[in-house]
């Protein structure tokens, strides 16, 4: 076998080879954790593996010999109907756990299937029917045909609009249901999501600047660049085991359809509105003061872990009832209203003789933060200072010295 190990070819090899090892432990890792979310991204891995087989055989001088032309130019190698929509569902299975493939899903593949399709008629017609070479007389590999390309590239953009939308309603969701939102946000998908962003961008400058897309060009660089996303994807995505604890369905509070601004003050119900309206000011008023009861004398807030439903059950209540009240009535979501009245228990053990015995840390666990980071950045959005500079601050009023 001819290959010709030059930098380019043999970096791209590099990849290729270990994109192909992650492909095999993500499908394993999936498959023995039943996580579907390891199985869709192995698939997405291994489509993105094939993506540079083309160049990486094509600098090895393969596309200049027999057979080696032959097989890559009829074998559909980039599969950029494909890609997209198995990243849709990757971001899909991972933030949601109601997420359950069903028959309508499979209309997302079908431009992927039409392609296979066309490639197999192609190769049928000029190897078997007319044994000539007819639909590549040009000699170029349409993988790389203007229209093929122009379209993949829609396609990505079009799929990573919609994985955004997802996160952002897992985003949502979560601030709406549970009080420790900061733990379970999951710093992974929004890097794997910056990430395929970043390959758009990138994917946008290498058209601008290199528009003969069926040409090699300076393409080496942008499949350079398109490796290494993919092989960091691959890595991250393999280290990190993330669980979420949210469903994006209609059983939740939210809609697909539905931007950020109605999502909250959405609820579970189409009836909603209607039921909400039904709730009169007086009844509103006592319901409020329930919610304000249970946190203030029962002290449900020191609890880290304190979901949405837990209030709800604690007061006798519908979740989507008190979720309802505590948007409308005090204009915060969940786990901002939650971590209001942990700020302020924090406050109010500062301004004790208690601060000098227990570190800044233990007082926030004390009064319901899960860590360090949450903390600080709850107590500076509703002081507009630090914990070390509120508690300077308190010295300096009472006239101690740091």
């Amino acid at each position: 076998m001819v290959f010709n190990f030059n930098l380019k070819s043999t970096l791209l090899f590099v990849f290729f080879f270990h994109g192909l090892v992650y492909t095999v432990l993500l499908l394993l890792k999936g498959l023995l954790k039943e996580n579907k979310s390891n199985i869709w991204l192995s698939a997405l891995v291994f489509l993105s593996t094939l993506y540079i087989v083309p160049f990486m055989c094509g600098y090895a001088g393969w596309y200049g010999r027999n057979p080696y032309r032959e097989f890559l130019f009829y074998f559909p190698f980039q599969q950029l109907f494909l890609l997209p929509p198995v990243l849709y569902f990757y971001t899909k299975s991972l933030l949601d756990t109601s997420f359950s493939f069903s028959k309508k899903d499979y209309l997302h593949f079908l431009p992927a299937s039409l392609y296979l399709v066309n490639t197999l008629f192609v190769w049928l017609v000029d190897k078997i029917v007319l044994q000539n070479n007819y639909f590549h007389q040009d000699g170029r590999d349409k993988d790389f045909a203007g229209w093929y390309q122009a379209l993949g590239f829609l396609s990505m953009f079009f799929y990573l609009i919609l994985s955004l939308r997802i996160y952002n309603r897992y985003k949502t969701l979560t601030y709406q249901t549970v009080s420790f939102a900061d733990k379970i946000l999951f710093a992974w998908v929004k890097q794997f999501l910056s990430a395929m962003l970043i390959l758009v961008v990138l994917r946008t400058l290498f058209f601008v600047l290199n528009p003969e897309w069926n040409n090699f060009g300076n393409k080496f660089w942008y499949y350079l660049c398109f490796s290494i996303l993919f092989y960091y994807i691959s890595i991250s995505g393999y280290s990190n085991y993330f669980q979420s604890v949210t469903g994006l369905n209609h059983s939740n509070l939210f809609y697909e359809g539905q931007d950020d601004t109605q999502q909250q003050n959405a609820t579970d119900g189409p009836d909603t509105k209607a039921q909400l309206n039904a709730v009169d000011t007086k009844e509103f008023e006592l319901l409020k003061t329930e919610i304000e009861r249970a946190m203030i004398i029962d002290h449900l807030f020191k609890n880290p872990e304190l979901t949405l439903t837990d209030l709800a059950n604690h007061l006798g209540m519908q979740s989507k009832r008190v979720s309802q009240i505590i948007n409308q009535g005090f204009g915060l979501n969940f786990n901002d209203f939650v971590n209001h009245y942990r700020t302020q228990e924090v406050i109010r053990i500062l301004q004790s003789d208690k601060p000098s015995l227990i570190t800044l840390l233990g007082i926030a666990l004390d009064s319901g933060f899960n860590s360090k980071s949450t903390f600080n950045r709850a107590f500076k959005k509703y002081t507009s200072l630090t914990p070390k500079a509120y508690l300077e601050k308190i010295k300096q009023q009472n006239g101690i010295k740091s």
